[in-house]
């Protein structure tokens, strides 16, 4: 199992646990992690998944694509330079441990 943290802008953690290859949003569908309303389901759609990689993990990522990139564009005014949308990190052993934030409002 892959560990994740998710922190809520009021500090608030919450610890989960998923398998390699699935999504961090669907870990914290799973998990019931207020904050991450993944109103698309994990189709890179919307951007009601966002998220702040946490510094010390941001390297470990792949680049986002065009389409994920394009979606934190649209009208999130706390878009950050580590914003990423959670359906579109794939857990691995790489990424156990992995810490990330969320902003205040998805919507």
């Amino acid at each position: 199992m892959i560990a994740v943290t998710f922190i809520e802008h009021d500090g608030s953690e919450h610890r989960a646990q998923g398998d390699a290859k699935q999504s961090l949003m669907e870990v914290a569908r799973d998990n019931n992690v207020p904050g991450i309303l993944a109103d698309c389901g994990g189709a890179c759609a919307c951007a009601t998944c966002h998220v702040m990689v946490a510094d010390d993990w941001w390297s470990r990522l792949p680049d986002a694509a065009a389409e994920e990139d394009s979606m934190l564009d649209l009208g999130l005014e706390q878009r950050t330079e580590r914003s990423r949308l959670a359906c579109q990190i794939t857990l691995s052993e790489e990424l156990n441990g992995i810490v990330v934030n969320m902003p205040e409002s998805q919507i």
